[in-house]
């Protein structure tokens, strides 16, 4: 079958362990199912992968993509969730010690077929189309879990989303504003504060740049070079929602005196579980809120959104099609 896939890796030059080539049609063990990919999405996740980032050699070939949607077994329109939990887990899956992605221990979505657990799949409202479904799963997901599951936000509240451009502040954005958020942005370029108002931050800045007021929650995918900025912004009381750290992580001030004083909490967040998605799946049905999608590249064309996605040259998703 078609797939995209690494074949070595380079922490200099990720691309070019990446084959866009063929591998072998996948065999579904007992209780996993074969999705049809009809569309799939790029993460910052398979840019790490190309690097060596939770890979060893040994896996070599792995077919990239964490994000699917398409038709299983029956012909049902489907969207797949990339979490793996281990057969015995039971109740949340992100706290699985054993967990893992698709495209870490199993082969990715980047191809014709994959083959998840029964139930790793969730049914696609016919309303979605595959190009916005495949768009959930991780980057929506992380999202969805951060604002809902992990802040102890409710409507009317304030947040801060710092870092408008990628899948997870995109998502984070559209979300916050559809579930009646009041949403502030930060973003070191322009063009991407002016997008962050036209998909529904109330106000943009500059990042490091003081709010009209502080907020309720902060949440924070940057990491260091953010993180003094975050800790400044809330309200006493306050949540910072933290589910990543791509500029590092280790911040030159981690503020520990203002957290105590103010009793600020600091909450971990990572992915989200099956029955999360089926929930972020339901809200997009009944709100009418969609995806950004940046631009879709036929899965031929992986390369292409490979490079955007290393040298950031996006907003919102990238989308592969079959």
């Amino acid at each position: 079958m078609f797939a995209v896939y690494a074949e070595s890796f380079s922490s200099d030059d990720p691309l070019s362990g990446l084959v866009v080539g063929e591998r072998p049609d996948p065999v579904a063990p007992e209780g996993w199912t074969t999705v049809t990919v009809k569309a799939a999405s790029l993460n910052h996740h398979d840019i790490w992968s190309l690097r060596g980032v939770g890979l060893r050699d040994e896996q070599l070939p792995m077919i990239l993509g964490c994000d699917a949607a398409g038709y299983d077994e029956d012909g049902h329109e489907v969207v797949v969730h990339a979490v793996i939990s281990d057969p015995s887990w039971t109740g949340d899956e992100t706290h699985d010690p054993k967990r893992s992605l698709l495209s870490e221990r199993y082969q990715g979505t980047f191809a014709d077929k994959v083959v998840v657990p029964r139930r790793n799949v969730v049914p696609k409202p016919a309303a979605l189309s595959f190009e916005e479904a495949a768009c959930l799963p991780t980057a929506w997901l992380t999202a969805y879990r951060m604002l809902f599951t992990q802040s102890g936000l409710k409507p009317g509240d304030s947040v801060l989303v710092q870092g408008a451009g990628g899948g997870v502040s995109t998502a984070l954005i559209t979300l916050a504003r559809a579930a009646g958020l009041r949403v502030y942005a930060t973003s070191r370029d322009e063009a991407k504060r002016a997008r962050a108002l036209e998909i529904g931050a109330h106000e943009v800045f500059e990042s490091g740049a003081r709010l009209p007021a502080r907020v309720d929650a902060v949440m924070e995918t940057v990491g260091a070079a953010t993180w003094s900025h975050s800790i400044k912004s809330l309200r006493p009381g306050g949540t910072i929602v933290i589910a990543g750290a791509t500029s590092g992580n280790n911040p030159s001030q981690a503020e520990l005196t203002r957290i105590f004083f103010l009793q600020l909490r600091v909450q971990g967040s990572t992915m989200g579980t099956r029955t999360e998605l089926a929930q972020l799946v339901e809200f997009l049905d009944v709100t009418g809120t969609r995806p950004l999608i940046d631009r879709v590249v036929p899965m031929t064309d992986a390369r292409e959104g490979f490079a955007a996605v290393a040298s950031g040259d996006v907003f919102g998703k990238i989308v592969l099609t079959r």
